[in-house]
């Protein structure tokens, strides 16, 4: 089973740059978003050095053979390669120090799915019209909602809702978060940085999703420009992919029981 996918970056509204790096190969089924973070460029690099690196480790392996638990170790190496790479380039480049990324990956094994994360770009999974977050922010805000000091609502407006409290760059050692997720015909599955998510509610990016009918292509566009139309404060990335399904399944899977779910644990936007 195949996805169709497509993926997007903007600047968005606010920011002189673009910080942010994607990388979609179909071919392998590989997918993923980074979000850079630090001044004078420096987040674009970290963001790019992440990017190659998971291409460089797993873009020249055949990944569909292999079966989902040796997936998720390559994929965490893969993360640790770019965790290195970005820690050696702050060494060689003292200008760069404070650099860092987040970074969300999809390796798709026909009917299962590898997801890996670090920090607060994110993953969600549509079915039966119910948005499902297949990731839980690493981020001081989601902390906290998670030990009762903040509700839901006063995380997604919180201003300290972009500090995150694990990246690529940081430290030499990295804690990286991995789930295997089963896939199904019709399933969507989202990739996207916060400057989506916070712009946008789970409720906006199902119902954006569900009046693109699914479309890989015309979901980013209709995400990037509805999170532009909400303000526009950070780079925006996204990368949809579509399961194996005609148009009409894609839109049963969007258009059905049109509720939010999230992870236990993780309440905040």
């Amino acid at each position: 089973m195949r996805a169709r996918a497509f993926g997007l970056t903007d600047v968005g509204r606010r920011r002189e740059n673009n910080q942010d790096s994607l990388l979609v190969r179909p071919e392998l089924g590989l997918y993923a978003v980074a979000d850079g973070m630090g001044g004078h460029a420096a987040g674009e690099v970290a963001s790019r050095i992440a990017i190659d690196s998971l291409n460089d480790t797993l873009g020249s392996q055949g990944l569909a053979t292999i079966d989902p638990g040796e997936a998720a170790l390559r994929l965490e190496d893969a993360f640790r390669e770019g965790n290195r790479r970005i820690c050696d380039s702050v060494v060689a480049r003292g200008e760069w120090r404070g650099m860092g990324t987040t970074i969300v990956a999809l390796v798709a094994l026909g009917d299962r799915a590898i997801i890996g994360h670090v920090g607060d770009s994110r993953a969600y999974r549509v079915r039966g019209g119910q948005l499902e977050r297949m990731t839980s922010d690493h981020s001081w805000v989601s902390e906290q909602v998670r030990l009762g000091l903040l509700t839901d609502d006063e995380a997604h407006r919180h201003p300290m809702r972009n500090i995150v409290t694990r990246a690529l760059g940081n430290r030499n050692d990295l804690s990286v978060e991995i789930r295997e997720a089963d896939v199904r015909p019709g399933d969507v599955f989202l990739l996207c940085s916060d400057g989506l998510n916070t712009m946008l509610t789970d409720s906006e990016i199902l119902r954006t999703l569900a009046e693109s009918d699914g479309d890989p292509e015309h979901s980013c566009r209709r995400l990037i420009e509805h999170a532009n139309s909400k303000g526009g404060e950070d780079n925006i990335t996204v990368i949809v992919c579509a399961w194996g399904a005609t148009p009409k399944d894609r839109r049963a899977s969007l258009s059905t029981l049109p509720n939010i779910l999230k992870p236990s644990g993780d309440q905040a936007n």
